[in-house]
């Protein structure tokens, strides 16, 4: 990569505090655009304008995030002085829509668990793991990157909070129910002593579980549980976290606070997955929805 893009990355770490999966996916992006048309800082216009054709055969939202990153890259070259133009009108402007969150129905989420207390019973620890795991992610909701790398000390002592490091390095506290203490107490009393790591879910390499083999050990549990595998992930299981709640009437700022999300209107996706819920919330609360209300604003 040319010096212009690496100390673009550099200021991403140190003045907005990225995390290293989002500095490796500009790195890929601003990487990928460079060896079409060359050294960012230099492209002309109408090489950049020619990525379009380049990307034409992606989805629009990975031209989004394509484009996204060289916007940002541009208008940082432009505040360095390194151009003199910002060619980021060039770029393609796909619409977007997100796409509405797969979750999990509370039959599959018990038959999930069911599935994974049946195994534990044994106090294996791979299982008793394995418990533990599926318990913070649909109990506090974490990301599977966060759940991952917890430190050991993380696990609440005085008080039922776990301190999570979620994006960009940003800090918070999460609730763990009893049910996942539980887990948690079940699971170091049986976790390997590993001087190497200092992590709550250790791996045999010094680190901790990656996030690959999070994945691999849902889809397997799911397939044992009689689910299909495709519709089970660490993701998933945070979607349910946060539908469930919201069925449960939690407040959407409460659950913006839970999930570590920097904009509300992340969080707003999961108001749209549950529409019949919001039609009866509509029905039993608006001033309408009374019957001598209704009548009194008809006879009038």
């Amino acid at each position: 990569m040319s010096a212009a893009t690496e100390a673009f990355l550099a200021m991403l770490a140190a003045e907005r505090g990225a995390a290293i999966n989002t500095l490796a996916a500009y790195r890929r992006d601003l990487a990928g655009a460079e060896e079409t048309i060359g050294d960012l800082a230099g492209a002309p216009r109408n090489a950049v304008a020619s990525l379009a054709q380049e990307w034409a055969a992606l989805a629009p939202s990975s031209v989004a995030r394509k484009a996204s990153a060289l916007r940002q890259f541009f208008g940082f070259a432009v505040d360095e002085g390194w151009r003199q133009d910002d060619p980021s009108g060039a770029l393609p402007s796909p619409r977007t829509r997100r796409p509405l969150p797969k979750v999990l129905g509370h039959d599959a989420v018990a038959a999930l668990f069911a599935r994974a207390e049946l195994e534990a019973a044994v106090e294996e620890p791979k299982a008793v793991r394995q418990l533990a795991l599926i318990e913070l992610l649909y109990g506090s909701g974490l990301r599977a990157s966060e759940l991952v790398a917890l430190p050991l000390h993380a696990v609440p002592r005085d008080a039922p909070f776990l301190t999570v490091t979620g994006k960009g390095g940003t800090s918070r506290l999460v609730p763990v129910g009893s049910r996942a203490l539980e887990a948690l107490t079940r699971w170091l009393a049986v976790r390997p002593s590993l001087p190497t790591s200092r992590h709550l879910f250790p791996s045999r390499g010094g680190t901790h579980l990656t996030r690959v083999r999070l994945f691999q050990l849902l889809k397997a549990l799911a397939a044992r549980a009689g689910l299909d595998p495709a519709g089970v992930s660490p993701h998933v299981l945070r979607h349910a976290f946060a539908t469930h709640l919201l069925e449960g009437g939690a407040d959407l700022r409460v659950l913006q606070t839970l999930l570590g999300h920097a904009d509300i209107a992340t969080t707003q996706i999961y108001t749209h997955v549950e529409p019949a819920r919001l039609v009866a919330l509509v029905n039993s609360r608006h001033p309408l929805a009374q019957p001598a209300l209704a009548t009194r604003a008809t006879s009038d």
